[in-house]
């Protein structure tokens, strides 16, 4: 089975005023297609500055980032953000949802950003998907953070995304919604096939992938196979 992410010595250095401040330090890893992974440590660790990195949200200081066999390192920003339009997917713990746009169309958001034409129905399908096809002429604002972290993942598996990346996706939620939005994340995305990434405090959570990275301070301190992960298989 093929890497559709490989990581190769990253690292990441802000300037904040005269100081040099390094978040991120020589980090490599590489996860196969169709693999579930999540990525803990404490707050301030780098996990979230990994994550956009790997994703093509910003650009690292050295190092590579290889995604679905495109190197994005010397990618402009228009070209990388073409990239993750076909490829990638993100669920985010603040929902990010349009809030002029009803459920439905802010599923179908990705969709049209690719031209494609008539997608209502398949837009329609996904939010059934989720339990809220009776929802989809709703704003964000008439929905509870449940309802709209559901629309949201629909809105990541529309463009059938070869990788998916969840920043504290169960963050904002209370321990039963956000179980069930496990449960919903796992099962599209057995259904889907898509390599997963989960950036998350959440222990439980992260036990539930095939594998976990350990960032702290920066560095990548573990890497470990889960045994008993949802939807297990070689990684």
């Amino acid at each position: 089975m093929s890497s559709i992410l490989e990581i190769q010595n990253l690292s990441k250095t802000y300037q904040s005023g005269s100081r040099q401040l390094t978040v991120l330090h020589d980090v490599s890893f590489s996860l196969e297609a169709g693999a579930t992974c999540s990525i803990v440590g404490p707050s301030g660790s780098g996990k979230t500055t990994l994550l956009g990195l790997c994703a093509g949200l910003d650009r690292s200081t050295s190092g590579s980032v290889i995604l679905n066999g495109v190197t994005l390192d010397n990618l402009s920003e228009d070209e990388r953000a073409e990239v993750r339009g076909k490829h990638v997917g993100f669920i985010f713990q603040s929902f990010n949802l349009m809030p002029t746009l009803t459920a439905l169309e802010n599923v179908m958001v990705p969709l049209e950003l690719q031209g494609k034409t008539n997608v209502s129905r398949y837009a329609l399908e996904l939010l059934d998907k989720v339990g809220l096809a009776d929802r989809q002429h709703h704003y964000p604002s008439q929905l509870s953070g449940g309802e709209q972290q559901r629309i949201s993942i629909a809105r990541a598996f529309s463009n059938q995304p070869k990788i998916l990346f969840a920043d504290e996706p169960t963050g904002n939620l209370d321990e039963e919604t956000g179980q069930h939005i496990e449960s919903i994340i796992f099962e599209l995305n057995r259904e889907a096939g898509t390599t997963l990434v989960i950036v998350t405090h959440d222990l439980a959570l992260a036990e539930k992938t095939q594998r976990i990275l350990r960032i702290k301070g920066g560095r990548l301190i573990e890497d470990r196979l889960v045994e008993n992960a949802v939807n297990r298989k070689a990684v």
